[in-house]
């Protein structure tokens, strides 16, 4: 059985007190219950992760029918294998990092400090298992239907998992991304960051093959917790996409730090010998004896779910193509988050999927996300906090004449009594005669924790005055960034 429905209705019209977008979505689901194999709902979530759960949870807040499709843990990469369980290895190798320093503060401490992998990644993981209980139960406290497996579009327009047909006049796609694996000969023997956290022991020897903030992350973690760590980058820098500040700092950080920092080095093939270890044939030498061999690269989308049956672009690299809405090329199917590609953080993701539902059942149509002035710390030894353009960024959209730079390096008050003397480095980038601050830039100790008011300072369009004016926090490093000259 077919339906058709005329339609002759403007898109502000309403007639009989049904507007065209409810008229679309009676059809939608009229259509679809006449498939006796299909589920309808109002809103269908593709995804389980921080974005996908977010949007489910806040569009059943409407009273609508909401379901949510997930085949493997809720909390996608954030909480599983991400920012949640890397933040607890930070932290772990912090504790490494603060036992250097106690001597300097008048403990001595007898006999060698032992630290147990096992033990940390026992406890690191039992946290994350609560988490996903969690997630499972809010989605339950919130009427959201789960429904487990892998989603896929049929070419009549459903959504198929497990041989089950769904449909909604509103569907989302939130399904992430994966990290990359190169297409290097034995490229098989290395590990990404998801096999990280399922390491059993500290590896000896590791060699991480990666300039961004993972592979930065990564390394700093590693190396703490006292192995022998190189790290491979394509450049003479890491994190290049960062203010130049903040890339020449990291690096030689890391280097002081023991990492060794192996630039203009590329890996041409991997092998394994027989007893385990790994070696790799570079274009600047051959590195061999490694134990762990760990490819940050980059992550790609996980956008393989047959988009052509429903007319959803994606650009050369997989992304989903989007609007500032979310909107994907095809009506009534919206992306965000990882598998989009951009602003690749949990709490953009939140932040979209929140107000899409909004937008989509809240009768508040104009609601977006603003791309704009996102806060960004990288987890290195110590933190990175990050938030506006970076000088270059500035530089080309405003000139260099129209812009005033204040950077400051100083030692911590932390580090005045200890043999370490880690310096922290901050910026702060302003335009115009009255110095709206339009980018902030910063790493040391504490730099992760300080970011978020400011963050919001310069989100609220403050200036060089509005800092100036503020009373400093003495003795903080936060207050350099109000002191400034």
């Amino acid at each position: 059985m077919q339906i058709t429905m005329h339609v002759c209705l403007d898109a502000d019209q309403v007639t009989g007190g049904i507007s065209l977008t409810r008229v679309s979505m009676i059809a939608r689901i009229l259509s679809a219950s006449m498939s006796s194999s299909a589920k309808v709902f109002d809103y269908l979530v593709i995804g389980g992760g921080s974005g996908g759960i977010a949007s489910a949870r806040r569009a059943a807040e409407f009273g609508i029918r909401v379901a949510l499709i997930e085949h493997g843990r809720l909390g996608g990469t954030c909480v599983n294998v991400g920012c949640v369980p890397k933040k607890v290895m930070f932290n772990t190798a912090m504790h490494a990092e603060l036992l250097h320093d106690h001597k300097s503060y008048g403990f001595n401490l007898t006999g060698e400090a032992n630290f147990s992998w096992k033990s940390i990644k026992a406890s690191r993981d039992d946290y994350i298992k609560r988490l996903n209980g969690i997630y499972d139960a809010n989605l339950k406290k919130s009427n959201v239907e789960r429904i487990n497996g892998h989603a896929v579009f049929t070419e009549d327009k459903f959504v198929e998992v497990n041989g089950q047909k769904y449909s909604a006049p509103h569907i989302m796609i939130a399904t992430g991304g994966k990290p990359i694996v190169p297409s290097v000969p034995g490229a098989e023997y290395g590990i990404t960051s998801d096999g990280f956290f399922e390491l059993e022991d500290l590896p000896k020897k590791v060699v991480v093959v990666g300039a961004g903030y993972i592979a930065v992350e990564l390394a700093g973690i590693f190396n703490a917790l006292g192995s022998d760590v190189s790290l491979c980058i394509r450049y003479d820098k890491a994190l290049r996409t960062f203010d130049s500040m903040i890339s020449e700092n990291v690096t030689a950080l890391m280097e002081d730090s023991g990492i060794k920092v192996c630039k203009n080095t590329s890996v041409k093939s991997v092998t394994k010998a027989d007893d385990g270890t790994i070696s790799l044939d570079t274009n600047t030498g051959l590195m061999s004896d490694v134990d762990c061999l760990l490819w940050a690269i980059g992550r790609t989308p996980n956008s393989d779910i047959r988009l052509d049956n429903v007319g959803v672009e994606v650009d050369k690299y997989g992304n989903i193509a989007v609007d500032e809405y979310q909107n994907t090329t095809a009506k009534g199917i919206y992306a965000l988050g990882d598998v989009c590609g951009r602003a690749l953080l949990t709490p953009v993701a939140i932040a979209a999927g929140r107000k899409l539902a909004h937008r989509l059942f809240d009768n508040k149509p104009d609601l977006k996300q603003d791309y704009n002035n996102i806060p960004t710390v990288v987890f290195s030894h110590p933190p990175i906090g990050t938030v506006g353009l970076t000088e270059a960024e500035a530089e080309s959209k405003y000139g260099k004449n129209s812009l005033k730079i204040y950077q400051s390096k100083f030692v911590p008050l932390y580090n005045a009594v200890t043999e370490n003397k880690t310096q922290t480095v901050m910026k702060l980038i302003c335009v115009g005669s009255e110095e709206k601050i339009v980018g902030l830039h910063m790493q040391g100790v504490g730099c992760d924790e300080m970011l978020q008011g400011f963050a919001v300072a310069i989100q609220m369009g403050a200036t060089k005055t509005d800092f100036d004016s503020t009373v400093a926090i003495h003795p903080t490093s936060a207050e350099e960034l109000v002191t400034l000259r």
